[in-house]
């Protein structure tokens, strides 16, 4: 009998998952259906180089259709809802599909319109965000006629898409202004909810001192509550931030069908989900991949990567009747740009934080410490992506658990 596996999302949850079920099941095993609201593929890292005019737009979007394997479905539609006792997914254009298995990969969506005055007169105008291409492209030309002012990168509230995004935006924005000559006429502001620079204490250490070295301040604990027109920001507290040129991250929840599937979604309308096997707390034949899910683990492109794995081998389990694998340790790692041709890299999961050393292995990228090398890995990383990561294939050296060799880990105390 063949299954019927749904995949909602084609971006790059989605798109791994199906190419790697579609590896593992053949045309009369498995009838594989991808969906999603448009056929726009977007490598997400990019977009932070956009604003600067090291990429541009119309280099890091392609079809999504074309990034699936042959024998793959693709239905470019909105999704209305899903039944979950029915277990059937309900399109926008009014076709019903049933499942077997329901894999949930639609990631996160900006919500700009919870945050009172950031759509107002002056969005696109001196307030900008660079999380959609549109407004990275626009949010270049305001940087190119930008000579002085104060700059503030303001994220509204976690949870967000690669967290370390701000942050690296603001390190580019130091290295930017300084190229042109200018670096004495901005003031660069990081304003962020967190109580440092980072969740993680070491990071949050090494990186707020790397802020300070580069003259950035950092406004920490600030919750955005409101955008006022002529260049201000206020917090919840009360407390004032002035801005020339705003770059924000508006606050991000799940995607909108979620909210409209009984028992599928939480109050954000991202899906409760198991952080070690995947499989969604509403019924045992979904499961979920990358940022539509609600694990503690960042909203990151590498996570998702690290989840393909143990997601589809517990498809396979599912659908054969076996236990689950608790497999997903929370692995993630993130290239953060730090400018001058330069970038540091973090490596972590659940139980530990970034710490110094060298990935995957005591002979490789150094971790915590600037370097040209890993610079150059975050440039190699769009061809990987492309060509690796969303065809399903396994990296070598680079398995979905934490490595801890070359890692300087904590001594434990002793009782």
């Amino acid at each position: 009998m063949t299954s019927r596996i749904v995949i909602l999302g084609g971006g790059t949850g989605g798109t791994l998952t199906a190419n790697r079920l579609r590896r593992l099941y053949g045309a009369d095993e498995a009838a594989i259906t991808v969906v999603d609201q448009d056929d726009r593929h977007v490598y997400q890292p990019g977009l932070l180089f956009v604003p600067f005019g090291l990429a541009h737009t119309d280099d890091i979007v392609r079809p999504r259709a074309r990034q699936l394997h042959e024998g793959i479905e693709f239905i470019e539609s909105a999704i209305d809802h899903v039944d979950i006792e029915a277990g059937e997914v309900r399109l926008g254009n009014g076709v019903t599909l049933g499942y077997d298995v329901l894999v949930v990969a639609t990631g996160a969506r900006l919500v700009p319109e919870e945050t009172e005055g950031l759509l107002g007169p002056a969005w696109m105008d001196s307030v900008f965000t660079f999380y959609t291409p549109e407004g990275a492209a626009a949010l270049g030309a305001a940087l190119a006629t930008f000579d002085r002012g104060r700059l503030v990168v303001n994220v509204v509230d976690m949870p967000i898409k690669c967290p370390v995004a701000p942050l690296e935006f603001c390190f580019l924005a130091d290295w930017y202004f300084t190229e042109r000559g200018i670096r004495d006429r901005v003031q660069i502001t990081y304003a962020t909810p967190l109580d440092g620079a980072f969740t993680k204490p070491i990071a949050a250490a090494q990186l707020g001192g790397m802020l300070n070295a580069r003259g950035i301040e950092i406004v920490t604990e600030f919750n955005t509550g409101e955008v006022v027109p002529g260049g201000r920001l206020t917090g919840y507290d009360g407390r004032e931030v002035q801005f020339d040129l705003a770059v924000v991250i508006p606050l991000h929840g799940g995607a909108t069908y979620v909210g409209r599937s009984p028992g599928l979604g939480d109050e954000l309308d991202f899906v409760p989900t198991d952080e070690h096997t995947l499989q969604s707390k509403a019924a045992s034949n979904i499961f979920v991949i990358g940022d539509a899910a609600n694990v503690p683990a960042s909203k990151a492109g590498s996570v998702t990567h690290f989840e393909g794995e143990t997601l589809v081998d517990n498809v396979r389990r599912f659908l054969t009747g076996e236990p689950l694998e608790a497999g997903f340790d929370g692995h993630a790692n993130c290239f953060i740009e730090t400018g001058f041709h330069k970038a540091l890299l973090i490596d972590f999961n659940y139980d530990t934080e970034p710490v110094p050393g060298h990935y995957p292995s005591p002979v490789g990228l150094p971790l915590l410490k600037e370097s040209r090398l890993n610079h150059l890995g975050k440039l190699l990383f769009q061809s990987v992506y492309w060509h690796g990561l969303l065809p399903g294939r396994d990296l070598p050296g680079l398995g979905s658990n934490m490595p801890t060799a070359g890692k300087h880990l904590p001594v434990p105390e002793k009782d």
